[in-house]
This record gives C-alpha cells, sequence and structure tokens, in this order.
C-alpha cells in the first residue's frame, strides 16, 4: 500500500511540475497578444455629454477640457486680458481602472467662489488650492484648484452642476478667428528652448519637469497642471504681456524668484495647487509687459534654475 501511495504521489508532482511549466512558457506568448489597452476620444463621450463641452485626448491618457472665460473683462496694468492668457479655467481626467481622478483649475470671479465651493463638494470634488495669479487686476480674479476621484460621469456631473452657478460661456462650435501674431514666436521659443503654439492671439509654452510626479502613487503628466506654463499676449511694437507658472521644487523657489527680478519680471504668488503631490510641489506665478524677446531671455535665465526638460537636455 505505502509502495502504491509513493508511484500516486510522484504522478502527481510530474503534473504539477508539468502544469506550472506549461504555464510559464504559455504567460510570454498571451502577454504579448494582449497589450495594454489605450483610451481613445470615443471612451470619453459620456464624460462630454455629462459635463456638455467637448475634449481632447492628451498625452498620457488625459482627457482635457479647456473652459476659456471669455465672458470676463479683466485688465491688468492697463492691458486688457485674452482669455488664453490668463483666464482659461480646463479639468482634465485620468482613468484609473473603472473610475477616474479629475484635477482642474477655475477661474471665477470673488461672487462665484463660495456657491461653487458649495457645489463641488456636495459633488464630491475637492478643493487643494483657493488664490490669486496676477496682481491689481480689475475686476478681481479667483482661481480655484480641484481634485476628485471616483466615477468618471458623476464626477463630470458636479462639474456641470459647479459650472451652471458661473458666467462660463457654452462653447461654440464656430471655429474662432484667426488673430496675427506680432511678436516673433520662432525667436521667443529659440530663447525659451522649446515650441509654442497660438492660441486665441496668445502664445503658449509648456515645459514640463523633467522628474516623474506622483499624487496618492498615480504619476500626474504635465497636461493634469504639471509643466511650466509661460504665455505671450502681444501689446504693441514687438512688446507682450506674460504670465504662467513656474512649477518648481523648494530648493528652487527662490534662486527663481532672484533671475525673474533681474530680468524685470514680477513674481506675483507663490504657492501650492496641489495636497499630497511627490516631490512637493510651489507654483510661482509671474506678469512684466515689455520687449517681448527681452522678457523671452528673461524668462529661460529662469529655466535654467530648475530641473525643467529644457534643461535637462542640455
Amino acid at each position: 500500500m505505502l509502495v502504491t501511495m509513493n508511484k500516486s504521489m510522484g504522478k502527481l508532482r510530474s503534473l504539477i511540475f508539468a502544469f506550472v511549466g506549461l504555464s510559464f512558457a504559455l504567460s510570454p506568448a498571451l502577454l504579448s497578444q494582449a497589450p495594454a489597452a489605450k483610451d481613445s476620444a470615443t471612451d470619453w463621450k459620456p464624460v462630454e455629454a455629462a459635463l456638455g463641452r467637448s475634449g481632447k485626448l492628451q498625452p498620457g491618457d488625459i482627457y482635457k477640457f479647456g473652459m476659456p472665460r471669455t465672458d470676463m473683462h479683466v485688465t491688468v496694468g492697463g492691458v486688457t486680458i485674452k482669455a488664453p492668457l490668463a483666464l482659461g479655467s480646463w479639468v482634465a481626467f485620468h482613468k484609473m481602472g473603472t473610475d477616474a481622478m479629475v484635477m482642474g483649475d477655475l477661474v471665477l470671479s470673488e461672487r462665484e467662489v463660495e456657491p461653487v465651493m458649495l457645489k463641488l463638494q456636495q459633488g464630491g470634488i475637492e478643493q487643494t488650492a483657493l488664490h490669486n495669479h496676477v496682481l491689481n487686476e480689475s475686476p478681481r480674479v479667483m482661481y480655484m484648484h480641484i481634485s476628485g476621484h471616483g466615477d468618471p460621469v458623476k464626477l463630470a456631473h458636479a462639474l456641470h452642476d459647479a459650472l451652471a452657478l458661473t458666467g462660463t460661456p457654452v462653447p461654440s462650435t464656430a471655429a474662432p478667428a484667426a488673430q496675427a501674431l506680432t511678436i516673433d514666436a520662432d525667436a521667443i521659443g529659440k530663447a525659451l528652448g522649446s515650441k509654442g503654439a497660438v492660441t486665441g492671439g496668445v502664445l503658449q509654452f509648456s515645459v514640463p519637469r523633467a522628474e516623474k510626479i506622483t499624487d496618492e502613487g498615480m504619476e500626474i503628466p504635465p497636461s493634469m497642471g504639471t509643466a511650466n506654463a509661460i504665455n505671450f499676449q502681444p501689446t504693441g511694437q514687438g512688446r507682450a504681456a506674460i504670465t504662467g507658472d513656474f512649477v518648481l521644487i523648494a530648493s528652487e523657489v527662490n534662486p527663481v524668484i532672484r533671475a525673474l527680478r533681474e530680468n524685470g519680471i514680477l513674481v506675483t504668488a507663490v504657492h501650492s495647487h496641489m495636497l499630497t503631490e511627490e516631490p512637493r510641489l510651489f507654483f510661482l506665478h509671474f506678469w512684466a509687459n515689455d520687449d517681448a524677446l527681452k522678457l523671452a531671455h528673461g524668462l529661460s535665465a529662469a529655466l535654467g534654475k530648475t530641473n525643467s526638460a529644457k534643461t535637462a537636455a542640455k
């Protein structure tokens, strides 16, 4: 009887080893036949319907909605601000399995802040910052940074209801009229070491940081607000108003402040936009209205004090 049991155990061990060996042999093949699915614009149609707006797929499977506050008429130092310069609300979604993360920045008037905050809180979307970006603007503008996790359609409904309490315009399907750029975009891009894009008469640059940025363990790509943003709005005779924000770690804050001030660029705010990001980040906002190329060289000097992709590429 003992001999029979030993033979049975031996057969069982052989079967187990054979099954394990087959599993290892098949796994690479099976994996190669099942690549990770990529998001498409179609996947986000229910979110678009809930938000009542169209978005665009960005690198890193981010779906982003731009919501310019073209209803606002804001001036800074005698310059009438175009929405792409400093009045662009946005939200961006990133899939997390069947759920999603949403982050964004809402441009609000002072009277809109409290009702929007209440409606977002009721809808499960939290605030991560509330502050200014520029100085001496008229009327006063506030910027509310937000974050939420959960069902993307429910998050979109919450955002829709909050935006309904603001003057944020309903998007138009008409193509925006082309606006001539009266500054040298190529020369400015060369000075910054980056290629810009023109939106609504404003030259915009996005310069990502070189290191990986995470929030609650999830990577936050540049399109979700972790890239240095630099905007130029022509103001005539080769001049431009500039604003945006540098995304900095603590040791970079004061070197960047000094570089900007040495080049005639004002620092208008230094603060956080997120709560649990790693590494810890500070967002430094700036303003000037001067010769566009001169300002580009000043901004380049400040970028040189950061661990930006431009710096890392040198």
